[in-house]
Protein backbone atom coordinates (compact mmCIF):
# COMPACT_ATOMS: atom_id res chain seq x y z
CA UNK A 1 0.00 0.00 0.00
CA UNK A 2 1.27 3.51 -1.00
CA UNK A 3 1.85 5.64 2.00
CA UNK A 4 0.55 8.77 -0.51
CA UNK A 5 -2.71 7.06 0.04
CA UNK A 6 -2.71 7.44 4.14
CA UNK A 7 -4.53 10.87 4.09
CA UNK A 8 -7.24 9.46 1.62
CA UNK A 9 -7.83 6.45 4.11
CA UNK A 10 -7.71 8.31 7.44
CA UNK A 11 -10.47 10.64 5.93
CA UNK A 12 -12.59 8.09 4.28
CA UNK A 13 -12.32 6.14 7.66
CA UNK A 14 -13.11 9.55 9.54
CA UNK A 15 -15.80 10.17 7.60
CA UNK A 16 -17.87 6.80 7.70
CA UNK A 17 -17.38 6.63 11.55
CA UNK A 18 -18.67 10.14 12.13
CA UNK A 19 -21.59 9.31 9.45
CA UNK A 20 -22.45 6.10 10.91
CA UNK A 21 -21.32 6.44 14.71
CA UNK A 22 -20.07 3.12 16.95
CA UNK A 23 -22.25 1.96 19.63
CA UNK A 24 -20.77 3.62 22.57
CA UNK A 25 -17.44 2.12 24.24
CA UNK A 26 -13.95 2.27 24.12
CA UNK A 27 -14.38 -1.45 22.37
CA UNK A 28 -17.05 -0.45 20.19
CA UNK A 29 -15.17 2.45 18.73
CA UNK A 30 -11.82 0.72 17.82
CA UNK A 31 -13.87 -2.39 16.72
CA UNK A 32 -15.55 0.11 14.39
CA UNK A 33 -12.83 2.03 13.36
CA UNK A 34 -10.69 -1.23 12.48
CA UNK A 35 -13.59 -1.95 10.09
CA UNK A 36 -14.05 1.71 8.50
CA UNK A 37 -10.35 1.33 7.58
CA UNK A 38 -10.16 -2.07 6.28
CA UNK A 39 -12.85 -0.99 4.19
CA UNK A 40 -11.97 2.45 3.15
CA UNK A 41 -7.59 1.11 2.78
CA UNK A 42 -9.42 -2.04 0.15
CA UNK A 43 -11.55 0.23 -1.10
CA UNK A 44 -8.07 2.72 -1.89
CA UNK A 45 -5.69 0.00 -2.99
CA UNK A 46 -8.23 -1.19 -5.66
CA UNK A 47 -9.24 2.73 -6.42
CA UNK A 48 -5.47 3.52 -6.62
CA UNK A 49 -3.55 0.21 -7.51
CA UNK A 50 0.02 2.00 -8.43
CA UNK A 51 2.10 4.66 -7.02
CA UNK A 52 1.56 6.06 -10.15
CA UNK A 53 -2.58 6.81 -9.59
CA UNK A 54 -1.67 7.89 -5.74
CA UNK A 55 0.46 10.46 -7.52
CA UNK A 56 -2.18 11.56 -9.69
CA UNK A 57 -4.66 11.71 -6.66
CA UNK A 58 -2.22 13.80 -5.14
CA UNK A 59 -1.87 16.00 -7.96
CA UNK A 60 -5.54 16.07 -8.93
CA UNK A 61 -7.22 16.37 -5.44
CA UNK A 62 -9.78 13.60 -3.77
CA UNK A 63 -12.81 15.77 -4.29
CA UNK A 64 -13.41 16.36 -0.91
CA UNK A 65 -16.91 15.17 0.88
CA UNK A 66 -19.27 18.04 0.03
CA UNK A 67 -21.60 15.44 -1.65
CA UNK A 68 -21.43 13.05 0.54
CA UNK A 69 -22.28 15.02 3.60
CA UNK A 70 -25.56 16.69 1.42
CA UNK A 71 -26.43 12.98 0.90
CA UNK A 72 -26.29 11.92 4.35
CA UNK A 73 -27.44 15.28 5.56
CA UNK A 74 -24.53 16.78 7.39
CA UNK A 75 -24.07 19.73 8.08
CA UNK A 76 -20.85 20.88 8.84
CA UNK A 77 -20.56 24.84 7.89
CA UNK A 78 -19.44 25.82 11.37
CA UNK A 79 -16.78 22.96 11.88
CA UNK A 80 -13.54 24.65 12.56
CA UNK A 81 -11.86 21.45 12.05
CA UNK A 82 -12.97 20.40 8.55
CA UNK A 83 -10.06 20.63 7.10
CA UNK A 84 -9.60 17.03 6.62
CA UNK A 85 -12.84 16.57 4.69
CA UNK A 86 -11.09 17.98 1.60
CA UNK A 87 -8.84 14.61 1.88
CA UNK A 88 -12.28 12.52 1.70
CA UNK A 89 -12.94 10.56 -2.15
CA UNK A 90 -16.33 10.11 -2.80
CA UNK A 91 -15.67 6.59 -4.91
CA UNK A 92 -13.54 5.32 -2.13
CA UNK A 93 -16.07 5.83 0.88
CA UNK A 94 -19.00 4.50 -1.85
CA UNK A 95 -16.83 1.24 -2.29
CA UNK A 96 -16.13 0.91 1.37
CA UNK A 97 -19.73 0.98 1.54
CA UNK A 98 -20.55 -1.42 -0.53
CA UNK A 99 -17.43 -3.68 0.80
CA UNK A 100 -19.43 -2.77 4.36
CA UNK A 101 -22.69 -3.94 3.49
CA UNK A 102 -21.88 -6.76 1.86
CA UNK A 103 -18.43 -8.76 2.97
CA UNK A 104 -18.74 -11.05 -0.19
CA UNK A 105 -17.48 -8.06 -2.13
CA UNK A 106 -14.69 -7.86 0.49
CA UNK A 107 -13.68 -11.19 0.03
CA UNK A 108 -13.85 -11.13 -3.71
CA UNK A 109 -12.39 -7.94 -3.96
CA UNK A 110 -9.27 -9.13 -1.78
CA UNK A 111 -7.35 -11.01 -3.55
CA UNK A 112 -7.21 -9.04 -6.21
CA UNK A 113 -5.39 -6.31 -4.21
CA UNK A 114 -3.19 -8.69 -2.75
CA UNK A 115 -1.88 -10.12 -6.06
CA UNK A 116 -1.00 -6.28 -6.86
CA UNK A 117 1.85 -3.61 -5.83
CA UNK A 118 -0.58 -2.02 -3.28
CA UNK A 119 -1.84 -4.66 -1.22
CA UNK A 120 -4.49 -4.08 1.62
CA UNK A 121 -3.51 -5.79 4.30
CA UNK A 122 -5.56 -8.39 6.75
CA UNK A 123 -9.02 -7.55 6.36
CA UNK A 124 -10.67 -10.42 8.54
CA UNK A 125 -12.58 -7.96 10.47
CA UNK A 126 -14.08 -7.11 6.96
CA UNK A 127 -14.69 -10.14 4.90
CA UNK A 128 -15.68 -12.66 8.17
CA UNK A 129 -17.76 -9.95 10.39
CA UNK A 130 -18.45 -11.66 13.62
CA UNK A 131 -21.69 -10.25 16.24
CA UNK A 132 -19.05 -8.45 18.07
CA UNK A 133 -18.21 -6.24 14.63
CA UNK A 134 -21.74 -5.94 14.08
CA UNK A 135 -22.31 -4.84 17.54
CA UNK A 136 -19.94 -2.59 17.73
CA UNK A 137 -20.92 -0.52 14.46
CA UNK A 138 -24.72 -1.71 13.94
CA UNK A 139 -24.83 1.47 11.45
CA UNK A 140 -21.96 1.13 9.65
CA UNK A 141 -22.70 -2.67 8.87
CA UNK A 142 -26.61 -1.95 8.22
CA UNK A 143 -26.69 -2.28 4.26
CA UNK A 144 -30.68 0.04 4.39
CA UNK A 145 -28.47 2.90 5.58
CA UNK A 146 -25.16 2.71 3.48
CA UNK A 147 -27.53 2.24 0.62
CA UNK A 148 -27.61 5.71 -0.90
CA UNK A 149 -23.38 6.03 -0.36
CA UNK A 150 -22.66 2.58 -1.55
CA UNK A 151 -25.28 3.57 -4.92
CA UNK A 152 -23.20 6.22 -5.87
CA UNK A 153 -20.19 4.10 -7.64
CA UNK A 154 -21.48 0.35 -7.13
CA UNK A 155 -21.39 -0.24 -10.72
CA UNK A 156 -17.52 1.05 -11.37
CA UNK A 157 -16.65 -1.28 -8.12
CA UNK A 158 -18.64 -4.46 -9.78
CA UNK A 159 -17.47 -4.18 -13.36
CA UNK A 160 -14.06 -3.47 -11.83
CA UNK A 161 -14.31 -6.81 -9.93
CA UNK A 162 -15.92 -8.60 -12.85
CA UNK A 163 -13.02 -7.37 -15.16
CA UNK A 164 -10.52 -8.00 -12.58
CA UNK A 165 -11.71 -11.97 -12.07
CA UNK A 166 -12.32 -12.48 -15.76
CA UNK A 167 -8.78 -11.63 -16.47
CA UNK A 168 -7.21 -14.18 -13.94
CA UNK A 169 -9.29 -16.95 -15.15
Amino acid sequence: MSADLAPVIAAGSRWLLTAFPPSPGAFSQALAEAQARQAVTLAAALRYPTPLDAELLHLLGPGGSARLDWLTGADHGDDADADWRTWVDETVVSWAACLLAAPTLAVDAHPLVDRGQAGAGDVARLTRPGDHEHDAAPLLRHPDLLEPVAALHRALLLDLLDNETAATR
